[in-house]
């Protein structure tokens, strides 16, 4: 019986070692500086894009459609700008004017659609001579 008793305690001696070596583990590494504030960047940028949209939802026709343009636009140059800001580089510099001349482009191409006839393909024409000449601008800086 005592040899019983022996072995009963000793199972229940190794059924806890696991659990505490779970409680003994160590912290998590800690996190780079700069990976954070990527990551804090992209979920303000992310959280800032589904409030602007959300207030989208509360227009119709044309006006929704411009208000959308104008949220991803602000997305995509947030996020360009936020590369920049982390890794300062004149490639960088180029996405961020290259994201800035694209949503322009979409925003005036979306307001064209309020117009009609002539007056909407003077518009489409204005809309698309400026984001030529904006894109000229920033193949410049490649030089």
């Amino acid at each position: 019986m005592e040899k019983l008793m022996q072995i009963c305690a000793a199972i229940a001696f190794l059924a806890m070692l696991p659990a505490q070596a779970q409680v003994n583990t160590p912290p998590p590494a800690s996190v780079d500086p700069a990976i954070a504030e990527l990551k804090a960047g992209r979920d303000k940028i992310a959280a800032d894009y589904k409030a602007d949209r959300a207030a989208c939802d509360a227009m119709k026709d044309n006006a929704k459609d411009v208000c959308i343009e104008e949220a991803k636009g602000k997305e995509k140059i947030a996020k360009a700008e936020l590369d920049q800001k982390l890794k300062p580089s004149d490639s960088n510099a180029r996405k961020v004017a290259e994201a800035k001349v694209e949503a322009a482009y979409s925003i005036a191409k979306e307001k064209c659609d309020d117009q009609k006839g002539d007056a909407k393909s003077a518009c489409v024409k204005q809309a698309k001579a400026d984001e030529a000449r904006g894109m000229a601008e920033v193949k410049a800086m490649k030089k």
